[in-house]
């Protein structure tokens, strides 16, 4: 494989791709180009087309994809399904209700009491989960949600109980029988210092959770991730790509919080720094059912940590336009930055052109080191319109300290 296509992409991706003007909608067009390029693997990585069902079309018209089918993939595009899909195969997690009205959804309330989680069933772009810790807040989550604040995704809305713990991230991939653990991250949804504010899609990250211990990634794999994968199979829609799943670690052990059925942003950042087998040649083994056949993943023993550079406003309206300087000068002290909402005029002007709009990514020794060298690189850049948390890891350098 000595070409790279990408399809929006971005100023980012542009210095490695070929940037491909494709409508993903248009699913023909899709397969027309595929076949024009004649390419070899195709990695569909957003959870819409997802949904949508691309990655079907593709391989019925013979191609190589990485990502889940479109049923496959309503383990993310469907909160409720999710959790009936563990209710069904017992799999840990947290008691829910799904409700299709806002009498139900009230209903289901005062069944929980606060605190409540409420969730958009549909995709929301990460945005549409609510962590209510008193009922006042909860019923306006579910006034709000029924009146439209996350469109379709709303029509149906899942109120969960509430479950304490710490949350983390762990990734595996699958061709639909052979499962291969691929590395633990923890995010930080929270919009503000401290994770007050509201959820986002994340506003930094750093792998690997230390937390998420070998005893307890062998529960996760053993009691979530392969359960799972046999449900989905058994089900008749085996489930092939990356199982991304977010946990919370409970007095009880592990629970499954919600899944993604794509690396996700911004784990993939950290889980690509550290990375150092062939990712082509592990995506290519899953897409074509052969992953039993290949060595596993391997990855450095250091720590990395990305940081979100988002748009004022975000998550509710971000302020697009805002330029964009010195990513070179900030990559010299050893960061990647890695582009996500920007756009690049004729006259080579970066400027933002979404709410989150950068991670600015560093590899070291310990949590602390990475973010040092991570949080130098975000002073570097010159993006005044642009704001991120100062604080990211600050649960685990809180542990290397003590252990210090």
């Amino acid at each position: 494989m000595d070409k790279l296509h990408a399809a929006p992409g971005n100023p980012g991706i542009a210095e490695h791709a070929r940037i491909a003007v494709l409508d993903l909608t248009d699913h023909a067009a899709v397969v027309t180009f595929c076949e024009a390029q004649r390419i070899g693997l195709i990695v569909v990585g957003p959870e819409a087309p997802l949904v949508d069902g691309l990655t079907d079309s593709l391989r019925a018209a013979g191609f190589s994809v990485f990502g889940p089918s479109r049923l496959a993939a309503q383990l993310e595009g469907s909160k409720g399904f999710t959790k009936d899909l563990c209710a069904r195969a017992g799999i840990p997690t947290a008691g829910y209700v799904r409700t299709r009205s806002l009498d139900e959804a009230r209903a289901a309330l005062t069944r929980f009491g606060a605190p409540v989680v409420i969730k958009a069933d549909g995709l929301a772009a990460g945005k549409g989960v609510v962590v209510a810790m008193t009922m006042d807040e909860a019923q306006a989550a579910v006034d709000d949600m029924f009146d439209g604040a996350f469109g379709a995704a709303g029509a149906e809305v899942v109120v969960e109980e509430f479950m304490a713990g710490e949350e983390a991230s762990f990734f595996a991939l699958t061709d639909g029988a052979t499962i291969v653990p691929f590395g633990s991250a923890q995010d930080h949804k929270r919009v503000g210092d401290g994770d007050t504010g509201p959820n986002t899609g994340g506003m930094g990250a750093y792998s690997p959770a230390r937390v998420l211990t070998p005893e307890l990634e062998a529960q996760v794999l053993s009691r979530i991730i392969a359960p799972t994968v046999k449900a989905m199979a058994d089900a008749g829609m085996p489930y092939s790509g990356v199982l991304y799943a977010g946990l919370m670690l409970t007095e009880e052990g592990p629970k499954l919080i919600e899944y993604n059925a794509r690396f996700g942003d911004p784990e993939c950042q950290v889980l690509m720094m550290r990375l150092e087998s062939d990712l082509a040649e592990l995506l290519l083994a899953c897409a074509d059912n052969k992953l039993s056949a290949i060595a596993p993943p391997r990855f450095s023993p250091d720590v990395a940590m990305t940081v979100v550079m988002a748009a004022q406003g975000y998550p509710g309206t971000p302020k697009k336009g805002g330029r964009i300087d010195h990513i070179p000068a900030a990559e010299a002290g050893g960061a990647k930055v890695f582009h996500a909402g920007t756009t690049l005029s004729g006259d080579g002007v970066l400027s933002a052109s979404g709410g989150r709009v950068l991670n600015v990514t560093a590899r070291g020794a310990s949590v602390k080191a990475a973010r040092d060298v991570a949080y130098a690189a975000v002073d570097a850049i010159g993006f005044p319109e642009g704001f991120c948390r100062r604080d990211i890891g600050w649960r685990e350098i809180e542990r290397e300290e003590a252990e210090a």
